[in-house]
């Protein structure tokens, strides 16, 4: 449930950040593909510190600083193995 509402806390977020985060690779369709790969992960060391980082996405994303929630966003995206 907590992994449901960040992904939608990020969706939301995403849908109003500015252009210029959007140049990144860190954008809702993206950040979904990553949930969705999350959740065939196995439980490991691995997955929760990429869910972690999402949650420091998340956090970031709260306080208006998309940069930060982009940071975030790309450490988890390689701690899962995605190609951007």
């Amino acid at each position: 449930m907590k992994l449901l509402v960040t992904a939608v806390t990020i969706t939301a977020a995403l849908a109003v950040s500015p252009a210029s985060a959007q140049k990144t690779a860190c954008t809702s369709e993206n950040m979904a593909k990553l949930v969705t790969a999350s959740n065939a992960m196995p439980d490991s060391p691995g997955k929760f510190a990429m869910m972690k980082e999402m949650g420091a996405a998340n956090a970031a994303m709260a306080k208006g600083d998309m940069r930060g929630a982009c940071k975030s966003y790309m450490r988890a995206q390689q701690m899962s193995g995605q190609k951007g």
